[in-house]
């Protein structure tokens, strides 16, 4: 189950089931994107090409407010 909740302990903050890597990070966003200008079965497809997990993928593309936020 994902979980957004932030856990603090000790000056250590994390979140479970961040992602960790720039390459998942832009297979994610880039679903996103495919979602945005084509449609939502181009991005499924897309996600899972990636094997990318249905939980997040059923995340990102359905509810836009649980998002991970952009960092620049």
């Amino acid at each position: 189950m994902n979980q957004d909740i932030l856990d603090q302990d000790d000056d250590h903050v994390s979140i479970p089931y961040q992602r960790r890597d720039d390459q998942r990070t832009e297979i994610v966003d880039l679903g996103i994107a495919l979602q945005q200008r084509s449609n939502t079965m181009t991005a499924v497809e897309y996600l899972r090409s990636q094997d990318v997990g249905n939980d997040v993928i059923e995340r990102v593309l359905t509810e836009p407010g649980r998002r991970r936020a952009w960092y620049a």
